[in-house]
Parts: C-alpha cells; sequence; structure tokens
C-alpha cells in the first residue's frame, strides 16, 4: 500500500507541475495543454467517431505488422542459431541491412505499395523482424551444450526432434523477451508509418498537430499508451502461462 500511495503522489505531483506550466504563463498553452483539457478533447474524438476508427485502423496495421515480423524473425532466428552453414551465409546480409532504420524503408514502401495499409505494415515488420531475430538466434545459440548432449543420448538426433524436444523449450523465455520487447517497438513503428498519410493513430496525430490541436496530439498519445500497457500485460500473462513450467 505505502509504494502504491507513493506512485500516486507522485503521479499526482507531475500532473499538478503539468497544470500549472500553461496556467502561470510558463509555457505556450497551444504548445503544451494542460491535462483538464485532455477529457474534453477524448470525448469529442469519441463522439465524432475518429478515436474509434484510428484505434481500429492502427490496431489492425499493429496485429499484423507484429505477426508476420515475428513470425519471420523467429523462423529465420532459429534456422541460423541451429546451423552454423545458414548463419554463415547470412551474417553479412544481416550487417549491412540491420544498421538501417525503419523510417529509411519509408520510401520504398511507398513505391511498392502505395499510401496504404500495406505500406504501413511492412514498416512495422520490419522494426518487429529484427528484434525476434537477434532474441530467437541469440536464446537457440544460448542453449546449454550438455542438453544436447542429453538429447543425443536419448535418441533425439534429427533437427525436428532437436528443435521441438530440447532447444525451443529451453529458449523460450529469451524468445519470449524478444517477443514482448518487439510489442513496444511495434507500437513506436505504427506513428512512423502512419504519419506519412495512412489512416490511423499516427495520422490523426499529425493532422491535430498541423493544427495546433495539441490536446488531441496528447489524447492520442495517452491512447497508444493505454493499448501498450493492456496488450504487455495480456502477454505477461500468456508468458507466464507458457512458463509455468519455470515455477
Amino acid at each position: 500500500m505505502r509504494r502504491i500511495g507513493l506512485a500516486a503522489l507522485g503521479l499526482a505531483l507531475f500532473l499538478a507541475l503539468w497544470e500549472s506550466l500553461p496556467r502561470l504563463g510558463l509555457v505556450n498553452p497551444m504548445l503544451l495543454p494542460t491535462p483538464s483539457v485532455i477529457p474534453a478533447a477524448f470525448w469529442a474524438e469519441i463522439q465524432s467517431g475518429a478515436w474509434a476508427s484510428a484505434v481500429r485502423a492502427s490496431l489492425g496495421h499493429y496485429t499484423i505488422g507484429l505477426v508476420l515480423g515475428s513470425v519471420l524473425g523467429l523462423v529465420l532466428g532459429i534456422a541460423t542459431g541451429m546451423s552454423q552453414l545458414a548463419e554463415d551465409m547470412t551474417s553479412w546480409v544481416v550487417r549491412v541491412l540491420r544498421p538501417i532504420p525503419g523510417l529509411a524503408w519509408v520510401p520504398f514502401a511507398i513505391i511498392w505499395f502505395g499510401v496504404s495499409p500495406s505500406s504501413a505494415v511492412f514498416i512495422i515488420a520490419i522494426g518487429v523482424f529484427w528484434i525476434v531475430f537477434f532474441a530467437a538466434h541469440g536464446a537457440i545459440r544460448g542453449v546449454d551444450r550438455d542438453l544436447i548432449e542429453v538429447a543425443d543420448a536419448f535418441g533425439f538426433r534429427s533437427a525436428w526432434e532437436r528443435l521441438f524436444k530440447i532447444l525451443l523449450p529451453a529458449a523460450m523465455p529469451g524468445i519470449l523477451v524478444g517477443v514482448r520487447t518487439a510489442l513496444g517497438q511495434a507500437w513506436m513503428a505504427v506513428v512512423a508509418a502512419e504519419i506519412f498519410g495512412v489512416p490511423g493513430l499516427g495520422q490523426r496525430m499529425i493532422q491535430a498537430s498541423s493544427l495546433l490541436a495539441t490536446e488531441i496530439v496528447v489524447v492520442y498519445m495517452l491512447t497508444m499508451a493505454a493499448l501498450y500497457g493492456l496488450l504487455d500485460t495480456l502477454f505477461v500473462a500468456i508468458q507466464g502461462w507458457v512458463l509455468r513450467w519455470k515455477a
């Protein structure tokens, strides 16, 4: 209870400071809206239908991009983690492509897919892919070699048997950490993918900022934070169920 009380006090002090800065004239209210105007702006967005439409669109881009990037990253990460040949063949490809930021792919996304949901999915998937790829690769490589020898002793000599009986269960904690990190990275990629005109939360934020409607920008920032918090909480519950054998 003490920790909860201190957290609530810290939040209250933060909101009070935020509220006081524009009211005291220290910050222009057009540039930084007070927290007290946020609920009214949120309600207006709900009534107009813009909030629900933006959330539906972004959740669609987010989900498809997250799943696509995670699956590709998981498959290639496991393949390169299990096979030295696969790692050697892809090592320089990874070194060339990995440093390229997701925003650098936006021109190609627009050229290939146009200003459409597919381009947003592409940008999000790229951002997610590398996180899951390195998490899966590192987790597979980090499996105790003694477990592999035990698998050989018990007759698990084929690649599939090793993968599903030994490697995946042992590497799952590390893989899930990567996927959880990708949940947050995907939300950051959503804004980057939508600011160029793809319908969603990012587009709505850019529209509002161009009109100096900063209270609406804050509404969508808090919306993204709330959606991420909800998804992260759900993922942690699923993670706990998957790793219940560790308890």
